[in-house]
């Protein structure tokens, strides 16, 4: 239990401090920092794969078109996600971008509700209808949605929806995913190359050293998660997860001097006020699930 805690903490705070990371990369374009990212890190995996002799799923995999469909989405729906929020941190958008993982939570709940059938409890639809009017209220301040936030949420959560629903795990499907990209993002980089578009040569050295990171600070996270959650409850990881969005605000405001005035606050606010029962809520259902 205390492992998973501590693996769980270290893997949100590394993804809340995400900001500094990409702020660095400046020099580079998003677009070639999000085809770098996936080259660097399937390169990565490739090599855990390899150090564990994990390649037995190889074979089920090529087996499957219809699995390596469904991979093909997810790996769509994460370059999407990925893209989004680079582009949000290097144009000067970190609070807009905790936003979406702040509402990323709801928004998987109100997916499950749609296309899985679960059962949406009465405090969920309250929080839903929290989150949906501080959403509002943020739309009706700026004259428009939060278009960021929305749609990292919205990729995010239906990207957790495809693998939620998916037969390989966490690295295994992170491999197929970023394989499947692997041509694509090749072929783009040779491209921009050979038209003198590229950003990432023109850089500085420590910003291509920083970029060839990508791969271990992309997957670790994500392997220390899947640690984290073979450990602990879901409520408690579902708690945790918000140090991720906190770190991310916090940075915002306090580091990057981005606005937050006492109207976006309030839209804020009444996130947080829906996060706050969406949590007791699950918290509450692993308790009475113990009990009986």
């Amino acid at each position: 239990m205390r492992k998973g805690i501590l693996y769980a903490t270290i893997c949100y705070s590394a993804w809340g401090l995400f900001p500094l990371y990409f702020k660095a990369l400046h020099e580079i374009t998003p677009l070639e920092i999000l085809l770098y990212r996936m080259l660097f890190s399937l390169a990565f995996l490739l090599a855990i794969l390899s150090w564990r002799n994990q390649w037995s799923w190889v074979r089920h995999v090529i087996s499957k078109p219809k699995l390596i469909a469904g991979f093909s989405a997810s790996a769509l729906l994460l370059s999407v996600n990925w893209f989004i929020y680079i582009w949000a941190i290097n144009n000067g958008r970190v609070i807009d971008a905790s936003l979406g993982y702040f509402i990323t939570p709801l928004v998987s709940v109100l997916l499950g509700y749609t296309f899985l059938h679960e059962r949406l409890r009465h405090l969920q639809s309250i929080a839903l209808g929290l989150a949906a009017a501080g959403v509002a209220w943020l739309t009706w301040q700026t004259g428009h949605p939060p278009w960021i936030g929305l749609a990292l949420a919205l990729s995010f959560g239906t990207y957790g929806l495809l693998r939620k629903t998916a037969a390989l795990g966490p690295l295994e499907g992170l491999s197929l995913e970023t394989a499947l990209l692997f041509p694509f993002a090749l072929g783009y980089l040779i491209w921009l190359n050979q038209n003198g578009q590229t950003t990432y040569l023109a850089s500085s050295d420590s910003a291509r050293w920083l970029l060839f990171a990508a791969g271990p600070i992309t997957a670790i996270p994500l392997l220390l998660f899947a640690a984290a959650a073979r450990r602990i409850p879901m409520a408690t990881l579902g708690v945790l997860q918000y140090i991720s969005p906190t770190l991310q605000l916090i940075l915002g405001v306090y580091l990057y001097n981005e606005s937050f005035g006492s109207a976006r606050l309030l839209g804020f606010l009444a996130i947080w006020l829906a996060l706050v029962l969406y949590s007791f809520e699950g918290i509450r259902n692993a308790f009475l699930s113990k009990k009986i």
